[in-house]
């Protein structure tokens, strides 16, 4: 007889891969849509909400970390999904300047391939027990162009935003105030560049040992 939090546990998560699936997949098929039909300056309005609610949604990742619902580090998901959030709530959301940017499309596409691939991968796996040899090769290889495009992205934008982060003094608190406390944006921005750097090689570092364990493993099967 299954085990009742087992199973509860498998409903949850397939469930939750399958609505980010198709939160994700929408957000790929209107960007690609629009890029065809209005050009890449239209591509963030598009998108918007369902890239917001999808990248939003993510945080609960953590939680599964903290908590041990998943395998997955906490570490390796705090980093990702934090930066991922501070680009859509705290540049995008905020700086309408830097939308129109060809990387922005290009942030949203490289992201929104490799979560399709991703939660369609762990939707199989929780709703079957089992995923098909491509959709696993694609899971554990796609990365290899999808990371560093997103990467290179994510730092593009950044980059681009920081003279209006600047200058707009954005969620900035200055002294003197009741909390004795100061917080600069653009030091905490050029902080986030900065953390790329190491962060984004160990990051493919981990990517690629899990690669080849689960590519070796899949052989084996």
């Amino acid at each position: 007889m299954a085990n009742p939090l087992s199973t509860l546990k498998r409903i949850y998560f397939s469930v939750y891969n399958w609505a980010l699936f198709y939160g994700w997949a929408q957000v790929l098929y209107l960007a690609v849509k629009t890029i065809k039909e209005s050009g890449i300056e239209h591509v963030y309005d598009a998108v918007e909400k369902p890239l917001f609610l999808s990248q939003t949604a993510a945080i609960l990742e953590i939680a599964h970390s903290l908590i041990g619902l998943v395998r997955s580090p906490v570490s390796a998901t705090v980093p990702q999904i934090a930066s991922r959030l501070f680009l859509v709530w705290g540049i995008l959301y905020n700086i309408p300047e830097v939308r129109t940017s060809v990387l922005v499309s290009s942030l949203v596409i490289s992201w929104s391939i490799t979560e399709v691939i991703r939660y369609s991968f762990f939707g199989m796996k929780e709703l079957l027990g089992i995923t098909p040899s491509f959709l696993t090769w694609l899971r554990y290889s796609s990365f290899l162009v999808l990371y560093p495009s997103g990467i290179s992205s994510e730092v593009g934008v950044i980059y681009l935003a920081l003279p209006y982060i600047k200058s707009s003094e954005l969620f900035c608190v200055r002294m003197p105030n009741k909390w004795n406390f100061t917080f600069d944006s653009f030091y905490f921005s050029l902080l986030a560049l900065a953390i790329y750097v190491p962060g984004s090689p160990h990051m493919y570092t981990y990517m690629l040992g899990q690669r080849k364990r689960a590519l070796s493993k899949s052989k084996r099967e």
